[in-house]
């Protein structure tokens, strides 16, 4: 009886260590092949579709007006309740003065 269960137990290890190599290889040519799938989706779909979106904005770009936008002084907007902690206190924190009007009409214009 002892030596069946030495028997069988050697055949299990035997298969197990078997299995556990094929396992490996497995592994190891599935990560293969994964790495490289992911490699050509990067190149054939990734980039081209970075170019695609670089061109978009470029073109998009290219036909904006850089024109300065009409000041319209409508009571809701630019409420200053509280004057910023910054500069004079009247300008926002990113202020540009081509785009961003204060309460009383842009900087620099005298209309």
């Amino acid at each position: 009886m002892a030596a069946l269960g030495r028997l069988s137990r050697a055949l299990l290890r035997s298969s197990l260590t078997q299995s556990r190599r094929q396992l490996s290889a497995s592994a190891h040519d599935h990560g293969e092949q994964s790495a490289r799938t992911w490699k050509i989706l990067t190149f054939v779909v990734a980039l081209p579709g970075v170019a695609v979106c670089m061109l978009n904005m470029y073109l998009k770009e290219q036909s904006h007006s850089h024109e300065q936008p009409e000041f319209v002084p409508y009571s809701h907007l630019r409420i200053r309740s509280k004057r910023f902690p910054w500069g004079d206190g009247n300008k926002s924190l990113f202020h540009n003065p081509h785009v961003n009007a204060l309460p009383d009409g842009y900087e620099g214009h005298d209309e």
